[in-house]
C-alpha cells in the first residue's frame, strides 16, 4: 500500500499555485466553480466534492486531475494507469517466450511461416495494448 498525504478541500475564495508549473496563480472565476491561471490561461473546474481540480481542454480527450495536499498539487491517476507499462512489458515478454520455443520446434515450410505470423501477431497485440493505454 502506498503512503498518501492528507487531502485538503479546495476553497474557491483562495489563490493557489498553477499545477501546470508555470509559476502562475489560480484565481477564482466569479459566479462559477472554476479557477483560471493568470499565466498560462488554463481553466480548471473543482470536482469530487471540492477535493480535485480538473483541467478543461476541449480538444484533448484525457483530462488531468490534481489534488491539493496543503502545499502542492498531486496528479491523480487511476490504479490501472499506474501499472499499464508493466502489463504491456509482461505481455511482450510472454509473447517472446511463447514464440521462440514454437519457432525452434517447427521444421520449416508452412509451419515455420505460420509460427512467424503467430509471433508477429502477438507482438503487434502488445504494441496495440501499449498504444491504447498510454497518455
Amino acid at each position: 500500500m502506498r503512503w498518501q498525504k492528507k487531502i485538503v478541500k479546495i476553497d474557491l475564495n483562495c489563490e493557489y499555485p498553477c499545477p501546470c508549473r508555470r509559476k502562475g496563480r489560480l484565481l477564482p472565476i466569479i459566479l462559477t466553480e472554476a479557477m483560471g491561471c493568470d499565466r498560462c490561461q488554463q481553466i480548471f473546474v473543482v470536482t469530487d466534492e471540492e477535493e480535485c481540480i480538473e483541467q478543461l481542454t476541449p480538444s484533448y480527450p484525457y483530462k488531468k486531475k490534481w489534488r491539493w495536499n496543503g502545499k502542492a498539487w498531486m496528479l491523480t491517476q487511476k490504479p490501472w494507469q499506474e501499472s499499464y507499462f508493466y502489463l504491456t512489458l509482461s505481455c511482450f515478454l510472454a509473447s517472446i517466450l511463447i514464440s521462440i520455443p514454437l519457432l525452434i520446434t517447427l521444421n520449416g515450410g508452412v509451419k515455420l511461416i505460420s509460427g512467424i505470423i503467430l509471433g508477429l501477431i502477438l507482438i503487434l497485440l502488445c504494441i496495440s495494448l501499449w498504444l491504447a493505454y498510454r497518455r
